[in-house]
């Protein structure tokens, strides 16, 4: 049999082959089904991450947008240049992911699927290609300015002609690696725009290196020529080195800021052991995993699905998913969830939810459609792109065209300052970065962002509304006050109390005894009286005399007085001679409910209690939590209508809730914040998510808008002063084309480096 591969082209042919082989392989379902999620509400719909390889610049994003959504059952495409990510709503049986693939290698891109871990690989490689890019730009740079350097410093005629032309051709010659390989990405990128009949970001600067070094080489091999008196190989070598610089930390910083979000997308492992029919445990795909397998999780593994610890014991690490920074202890009986770290034993689960089932894929479906969508004022500088550079296009023609009959050299350099100065790369970095960043810093603390425009909204409010049950307060009676007699230990009855309500399933004595550890006391001879109490002989473990004992209501204690004045239950306490307790119980509040409350009024934000339960009930909690506007006895309808008055009069309202009955006020409010308890419904309403229920991350995220927008702000004003400043200068021939692109690779820099300072925020920590 002939060898296929001894033919002319036959590699090339072979491999062709297989890439078309492996697009295809994304069809079969029980692939696409690892990218893709089926769509609420919407037969046969499903939404699709891709990861794009080539984005460099916000025009990049419609370009993208532009390939995919003409093609057949594609209803949307978002994409989010900073995240290089892009979410697709498509109908299967009508579109193909293969179609995608071949749409975007048509327009200059390449894909991957988002959940595929092999997309890291590809990443790597690029970020290894721009670093050697960068090594290369970097020594080309010092050995052209040593070349450069005397003709700044020798006087008039120090230099002779052949010593000039002799540094000019070693310049020549050095910058050549730059120009065919470091600034490859630029110029691929500038044809691939233009190809396409669009004017990117790398446009311009790709024009202003290829005039500047092909001026420089004319004079070089033309030293008689008009404009022979200047070579700029100099600034050729350091504008692409700063470009590079300011790419290479802009990469890097992107991966830190995103870090968190991405962290957790790509927590699950890829395998784990399951225990097999003959009662082995092998290795498996977690992809195969299904409800009742039973699973062995190894100390410094990830727990890969939702289930109920059988046996063993260990402590859990889920701060990445709850925002609960100490470890949790973990036995037999215990749950777990998908995504958690196993630190210190080892564990066999049961599981009870695998795959898109589990809390964590909840999670991950949150980020996933927050980190492809944009700010609106990202959206507004993505529309100017094309517009703005179109003009520098034009102004630096008109520059050129205005010095040129003055003097030829001296026109083309500024006709290259001006294209690589207007560069409006941190115009377009402005807003992206700062709002990712600031996603990135409350991920870390367990908040997750569904929308990222509810940033800048966010920033703007002054009312905060708090639902009440399942909010500010868990599903749980608690003991609140306690009353006893002079002379009375109120702790030690506590325990007695606790003792004898335990021998009841009533609401109320389930308080009491969660609200006292277990005390050594005997309890004997119980009898349980419907709509009056419980009744027993209690003894202390240490021998000491039993006694009959009741814990109910006043009456069926014997003891009607003991009564006091009350709007929540009471539960007393008395042998068959005295009154010896009274425990005043109400709803439980979470730990930090109070603190929160007490921050916000700090803030001088105004916080409203709004409820569906009675008034007096609402007013009592509002007054332990420090919350003075109380509204209660309201309904959906009236909580909707409540929130539309508040906006009528101006004000800007954050919504807090986590039940059913809150879809539509969440969905109505300017800013949402949804429980992490909360049921699907609220969530898909809402704009943020807290995981761990942490109430305390409300002022957080209020305070980290707030520094949001001040940082969004100061990065579009630092981008409107350099091009105001610097344009001029440009045009005006003050400002050489070195100069130029130091200035455009600072304020790109600047503005990324201003914005990590959010992710570095502990986000109200």
């Amino acid at each position: 049999m002939p060898n296929v591969l001894a033919f002319p082209g036959a590699e090339k042919a072979v491999a062709l082959a297989g890439a078309v082989a492996q697009r295809a392989v994304l069809d079969d379902p029980a692939e696409w089904t690892g990218f893709s999620r089926p769509v609420v509400g919407r037969e046969g719909w499903w939404e699709s991450y891709l990861s794009i390889n080539g984005m460099y610049c916000a025009a990049c994003s419609l370009t993208v947008e532009q390939a995919l959504c003409g093609l057949p059952g594609v209803d949307g495409v978002q994409v989010n240049g900073a995240a290089a990510t892009a979410r697709l709503l498509w109908q299967a049986g009508v579109s193909r992911p293969s179609a995608w693939v071949d749409a975007l290698q048509r327009a200059g891109y390449g894909a991957l699927p988002a959940g595929d871990m092999l997309s890291a690989a590809p990443r790597l490689q690029a970020q290894r290609l721009l670093l050697w890019r960068w090594l290369v730009a970097g020594f080309c740079m010092m050995q052209v300015m040593m070349y450069a350097t005397p003709a700044y410093v020798a006087a008039p005629g120090e230099i002779t002609p052949d010593m000039q032309a002799l540094l000019r051709w070693a310049s020549w010659v050095l910058t050549l690696p730059v120009l065919l390989f470091s600034c490859t990405p630029f110029f691929s990128s500038a044809l691939r725009d233009l190809r396409h009949w669009r004017i990117g970001m790398d446009v311009p600067v790709a024009l202003g290196i290829l005039i500047a070094f092909g001026a420089s080489s004319a004079a070089t091999f033309d030293s008689s020529s008009s404009w022979a008196t200047e070579v700029w190989y100099d600034s050729v070598t350091m504008f692409v080195f700063f470009l590079l610089s300011g790419r290479l930390l802009e990469q890097r910083l992107r991966e830190r800021t995103a870090g968190s979000l991405e962290a957790l997308m790509r927590r699950l492992p890829d395998s784990v052991e399951r225990q097999g029919a003959a009662g082995g445990f092998e290795r498996v795909a977690v992809r195969r995993l299904l409800a009742g397998d039973l699973i062995r999780v190894l100390p410094g593994e990830v727990i890969p699905a939702d289930g109920q610890v059988t046996a063993g014991e260990s402590r859990v690490d889920e701060a990445l998913l709850t925002g609960e920074s100490t470890p949790l202890l973990r036995a037999a009986g215990n749950a777990v969830i998908a995504g958690s770290h196993n630190l210190t034993g080892m564990l066999l689960v049961r599981v009870g939810c695998a795959g898109r089932d589990t809390r964590y894929a909840a999670m991950v479906a949150l980020m996933e459609q927050a980190s492809v969508q944009k700010p609106a004022l990202a959206q507004i500088a993505d529309r100017i792109a094309s517009p703005f550079l179109l003009g520098v296009l034009l102004a630096s023609a008109a520059a050129a065209a205005w010095w040129w009959p003055h003097d030829p050299a001296h026109a083309i350099g500024v006709a290259v300052a001006v294209l690589i100065v207007t560069c409006p790369c941190a115009l377009s970095l402005a807003t992206p970065a700062a709002t990712l960043a600031a996603a990135g810093a409350l991920a870390r603390r367990g908040v997750m962002v569904r929308r990222l425009q509810a940033f800048e909204a966010c920033a703007a409010v002054d009312t905060v509304v708090f639902d009440k049950t399942g909010t500010l307060t868990d599903d749980r009676m608690k003991v609140v006050r306690v009353f006893a007699p002079v002379g009375v230990d109120a702790s030690a009855m506590g325990v007695l109390a606790a003792a004898l309500a335990r021998q009841s399933l009533h609401p109320l004595s389930r308080a009491i005894a969660d609200s006292y550890a277990a005390g050594e006391v005997l309890v004997t001879g119980v009898e349980e009286v419907a709509g009056g109490g419980v009744q027993a002989r209690v003894s202390l473990a240490d021998g000491g005399a039993s006694r009959q004992m009741l814990l109910g209501s006043a009456a069926f204690c014997g003891f009607p007085a003991a009564a006091r004045q009350s709007e929540g239950p009471q539960v007393h306490l008395a042998d068959t001679q005295h009154w010896l307790a009274s425990f005043e119980l109400d709803e439980g509040l979470r730990p930090d409910a109070a603190a929160a409350a007490r921050a916000l009024l700090a803030q001088d934000y105004r916080v409203e209690l709004l409820s569906g339960d009675q008034q007096g009930a609402v007013t009592r909690l509002g007054a332990r939590v420090g919350i003075a506007h109380c509204f209660g006895e309201h309904s959906p309808e009236d909580k909707l209508a409540h929130v539309r008055q508040l906006q009528q009069e101006g004000h800007r309202v954050l919504m807090v809730g986590d039940g059913m009955n809150d879809g539509p006020v969440l969905a109505c409010a300017d800013v949402s914040i949804a429980m992490g308890q909360a049921v699907p419904l609220a969530q898909a309403k809402s704009d943020f998510v807290v995981l761990g229920g942490q109430l305390s991350a409300v002022p957080a995220l209020l305070q980290l808008a707030r520094r949001t927008r001040s940082v969004v702000r100061q990065n579009l004003a630092w981008a409107a002063l350099y091009n105001a400043v610097c344009v001029p200068l440009a045009i005006a021939g003050l400002m050489p084309p070195w100069l130029a692109g130091l200035g455009m690779a600072g304020s790109s820099l600047l503005v990324v480096l201003n914005s990590a300072r959010l992710s570095r925020t502990r986000a109200g920590g």
